[in-house]
């Protein structure tokens, strides 16, 4: 039998979402980098699209994921069974979260902690409009992509959730179309696949002060920006102002699938009636919760965490600003778009950023700017190799 490779059988059998996916083949992942199948040592800038926050394989995330699979894994349909890792998950996040954010839905992802978010909304309200903003992204299944900010990306499947409006972002103008028909306003504090786009402060104080005096319900998605992404444990916290509902992915599950949309107890209990009218059979799975724990444990004792994310996110920024190749860069803490000003540079950039051993990723609705969102436990010293590697790839165009 004649010998197939893994990447022909990726290519073969693996559903693809683009005509050119990046086919690393990795065979072992640890902190910052990924060791290929060939024998090469890629320092990763992407961590998974900002999930891998406190790096790969770190050695207590997997102690806790090999504990509780030996213990327990599926037991029932979430909400069911007491299981101490969803408990001591929620109470660790509550803790961290203003009071009117005290009740956790546990789902597999952000899209899915989206649409929660969204029928939460709807049923709590009794509304059937929804307002969200442009350049937003709050996932691809059918309820999250009705509110993203592109009509380009959602047209293809067309027909969505009717009654969505969608909103210039950062523009207290357009804020009078949040009405007294609108179940809820959806908004990143910090646009991610926008290009890193941060709300300006006015702007979020006023649409919280309008979803206040219409009854509409604000959603933060926290999906990208959540636990120290940004530099502050939450995007939001900066700016004053608390939201209905939150919403969690990525660096959630410490690197396992894992999701939440969190509300107040009042609000969350709409969802018991009728009974199971929002229900998921592996949201909150044991070994995510006990995964994205330990992660949270990782992070939180860390106290100097914030500033180091900062530091380390100020640092990147200075160096690639200070090459004439470079327009801006935006962002906060380790979540950097790098504006080049044109898609095709950007590309060339990125074929050469993989030639020298650099993962680098790009946005859904900003082509001429890279990422750069690290695992938040990136050293000071790889923060120099990484920009040293940047920066020749950068003097090649």
């Amino acid at each position: 039998m004649p010998h197939v490779s893994l990447r022909s059988l990726f290519l073969e059998h693996v559903a693809q979402t683009s005509s050119a996916p990046m086919g690393l083949e990795v065979v072992r992942a640890e902190g910052i980098y990924l060791y290929l199948a060939d024998g090469r040592r890629v320092l990763d800038l992407v961590s998974g699209v900002s999930v891998s926050s406190v790096g790969h394989g770190h050695p207590r995330v997997v102690a806790a994921v090999q504990q509780q699979a030996a213990q327990y894994m599926h037991l029932m349909v979430y909400g069911e069974y007491v299981q101490s890792p969803q408990v001591l998950l929620a109470q660790r996040l509550c803790a961290m979260l203003p009071p009117g954010l005290q009740s956790v839905y546990f789902v597999n992802s952000g899209s899915e902690a989206s649409e929660g978010a969204l029928k939460l909304a709807k049923r709590y309200t009794r509304r059937p409009e929804l307002a969200c903003f442009a350049g937003a992204y709050h996932g691809s299944t059918q309820g999250a992509l009705s509110v993203a900010g592109s009509d380009d990306f959602r047209r293809t499947f067309l027909p969505l959730l009717p009654g969505v409006r969608t909103l210039p972002f950062n523009s207290e103008a357009a804020l009078a179309h949040i009405t007294e028909r609108t179940a809820c306003a959806i908004v990143e504090p910090t646009q991610a696949e926008a290009g890193v786009v941060a709300a300006r402060r006015e702007f979020l104080q006023q649409l919280r002060a309008r979803c206040t005096e219409v009854g509409a319900l604000l959603i933060f998605d926290e999906v990208q920006t959540g636990l120290w992404r940004t530099g502050s444990a939450f995007a939001f916290e900066p700016y004053g102002v608390a939201p209905d509902v939150l919403t969690l992915g990525k660096a959630f599950g410490g690197g396992m699938p894992l999701g939440a949309f969190v509300a107040s107890r009042e609000l969350m209990g709409c969802l018991a009636s009728p009974a199971l009218g929002h229900i998921t059979t592996f949201g909150g799975h044991p070994v995510s919760c006990a995964a994205g724990l330990a992660a949270l444990e990782v992070l939180e004792e860390e106290k100097e965490l914030p500033a180091q994310v900062r530091r380390k996110g100020a640092r990147f920024a200075a160096a690639l600003r200070a090459h004439p190749a470079v327009r801006t860069v935006r962002g906060e803490g380790l979540l950097l778009a790098v504006e080049l000003g044109s898609a095709a540079r950007v590309q060339r950039f990125m074929r050469r950023a993989a030639q020298r051993g650099l993962a680098i990723d790009w946005f859904l609705f900003c082509d001429t700017a890279f990422r750069i969102a690290p695992p938040l436990t990136i050293t000071e010293a790889q923060v120099g190799e990484a920009c040293a590697t940047l920066l020749e790839c950068l003097t090649e165009d």
